[in-house]
């Protein structure tokens, strides 16, 4: 029993591996009416009990308090120390004895785990749909289709289910693509969530809200969802099309990349042929039909998108990025932003700050700028002071402020290329310092930033009114100049700051991409824009309300790195 003391660490157990190994099933069905006793146990304890005699009779101290072994504690003692535990640990501690493989079978420790580890708050025994949403019926549903008059299945029979087959036969089988992920669907890309919802693992595409309201929620629909069927199996099922969940696959191709195929693509298809499916992808893609639109350049890139993305059938490869860190230095929260982008409709943008710059990259893109690119880029050591309200509609007075800026960031460059430090003897101004440029009228901007709170309800309630006047210090006011194109014309008043910045714009098929300047205007924690000054045209970006599980970043540079990833397969 000392070898099984060794190898368990909890003591002599009758149950133990090694002494099942040694007997026979004679000797194994006598265990119980034979005394725990084991002949190099008895010598090794024999020994240590002369060596703690000999030590007690030099007077050393107090012997020592009888030890208690872990064996001894009550079953549901530690069943609540099994269940504390996390569960990649659990099958490792089965194979300690028998004791603890029998108790380790207690459904209430794998509930547990569950929770804690995933989220998952159902009871196996108790399922219903009440109080779920619509949405959630859909994606649960095992076949939404069938409509059978009194009765129609929406969850699999879970009543023969343990939460042990939950854990290790969907969770943690399934564990590595839960987060978020970017479709590799050419210049188009995606924005993927994959969330374990109740007792499924289901993807969710999150899309724009239709054109132009930027300001409106995120929509989503499942593309894939996984879940048990039965024990010990987890089912795949592509979510694409209109005819409910049918046969998928999903493969793991590499660290940080997985893939799906959906093995029924004839789902995917309607009765009325390829002229219904593109109907239906135009009213749920935009929001209206082909007769509403009457700019032919936009009808040609909707067209030319609904052929390219409906190529690939739900087939896709896709790629983990994630979300921004963040800092108490940052102007604002860094995260994900819906932007307009002319006739390209609503894009996904990510706002990312690194130390005198701020990065806007495109987690959607279209076929000019192709998702992975950044798509703005803002230089925080150069802050820009606009004019008063009236000089700022002439779109030759910003254009002038402007261009100064260009040029003295390009002299600044230029002499660091030349080992030039402080060539003018003045000190690198800071990102609250207003730029001045000569001779212009100006309105002083307040020495604030924001801060905000963690998620997007909250950053509402907290964030300043952007509709405030300017004496009350909480901004300027501000408009577009005269000539300045916005897809949406419901675009705050006000400003808290603006600086220097460069877009990136390009010919169809990302040709001759280079960046062009214009000003970054900071409205609030949720809301910036962006002039373009070569397009004449401003982009609204809109903060990304939603909170996203498994989506930070294991370190700055693991960002880094994913930000390059995204950037070289578009480039």
């Amino acid at each position: 029993m000392a070898v099984c003391a060794r190898l368990c660490g909890v003591g002599p157990s009758r149950g133990c591996r090694r002494r099942q190994q040694r007997r026979g099933p004679a000797e194994t069905a006598a265990a119980d009416s034979e005394p725990d006793t084991d002949p190099e146990e008895e010598r090794i304890e024999a020994g240590a009990a002369a060596l703690a005699g000999a030590g007690g009779g030099r007077g050393a101290g107090p012997s020592p308090p009888p030890r208690c072994s872990l064996l001894e504690l009550p079953p549901e003692l530690l069943v609540e120390i099994f269940a504390s535990l996390p569960g990649t640990d659990l099958p490792s501690l089965a194979q300690v004895c028998t004791k603890f493989r029998r108790i380790l079978h207690t459904d209430t420790i794998w509930r547990r785990r569950c929770r804690e580890e995933y989220g998952v708050c159902e009871n196996l025994r108790k399922l219903d749909i009440t109080g779920v949403s619509c949405r959630d019926v859909y994606a649960k549903r095992i076949n939404p289709r069938v409509k059978s008059g009194r009765f129609m299945k929406i969850l699999p029979d879970y009543e023969h289910m343990e939460y042990r087959d939950v854990y290790t036969c969907l969770l943690h089988r399934y564990r590595h693509i839960l987060g978020l992920w970017q479709p590799d669907i050419g210049p188009y890309g995606g924005l993927l969530n994959v969330v374990v919802d109740g007792l499924f693992i289901i993807g969710w595409m999150y899309l724009p809200p239709h054109d132009p309201h930027v300001d409106d929620p995120m929509r989503f629909k499942p593309l894939f969802r996984v879940h048990l069927m039965e024990r010990k199996s987890a089912t795949v099922e592509c979510m694409y099309g209109h005819r409910g969940p049918h046969n998928g696959h999903i493969q793991i191709v590499k660290k940080d990349e997985f893939s799906t195929k959906c093995n029924q693509t004839d789902h995917h298809r309607m009765s009325g042929g390829r002229q219904e499916e593109f109907r239906t992808w135009l009213r749920e893609e935009w929001g209206r039909t082909l007769e509403d639109i009457f700019h032919e350049h936009m009808q040609e890139l909707i067209l030319m998108k609904f052929i390219y993305t409906s190529q690939y059938d739900n087939c896709l490869t896709y790629r983990r990025i994630y979300l921004p860190p963040s800092h108490p230095d940052d102007l604002i929260r860094p995260g994900l932003f819906k932007g307009t982008y002319g006739s390209h409709g609503l894009e996904i943008v990510m706002l990312s700050f690194h130390g005198k710059r701020a990065r806007g990259t495109k987690i959607t893109g279209d076929p000019n700028i192709p998702a992975g690119q950044q798509t703005v880029e803002i230089d925080l050591m150069h802050r820009i002071q606009l004019p008063d309200v009236e000089s700022l509609r002439s779109f030759n007075e910003l254009s002038r402020i402007v261009l100064e800026v260009r040029e003295q960031v390009r002299q600044e460059q230029q002499q660091q290329e030349d080992g030039a430090e402080d060539g003018d003897g003045r000190a690198p101004q800071s990102p609250r310092e207003p730029q001045r440029g000569p001779a212009q009228p100006s309105v002083e901007l307040p020495a604030e930033k924001g801060g905000g709170p963690a998620d997007g309800e909250a950053a509402a309630a907290a964030a300043p009114a952007p509709e405030q006047p300017a004496q009350s210090g909480q901004g300027q006011p501000f408009v577009l100049p005269v000539g300045v194109s916005s897809r949406n014309e419901d675009y705050p008043r006000t400003c808290r700051m603006c600086f220097y910045g460069t877009g990136l714009i390009a010919g169809h098929g990302f040709t001759s991409p280079e960046r062009t300047p214009g000003v970054f205007i900071l409205f609030d924690e949720d809301r910036f824009g962006f002039i373009w000054l070569e397009l004449k045209s401003f982009s609204l970006y809109s903060r990304v309300r939603a909170t996203f599980r498994n989506a930070e970043a294991p370190s700055p540079q693991a960002f880094e790195e994913m930000l390059k990833n995204i950037q070289s397969l578009t480039s």
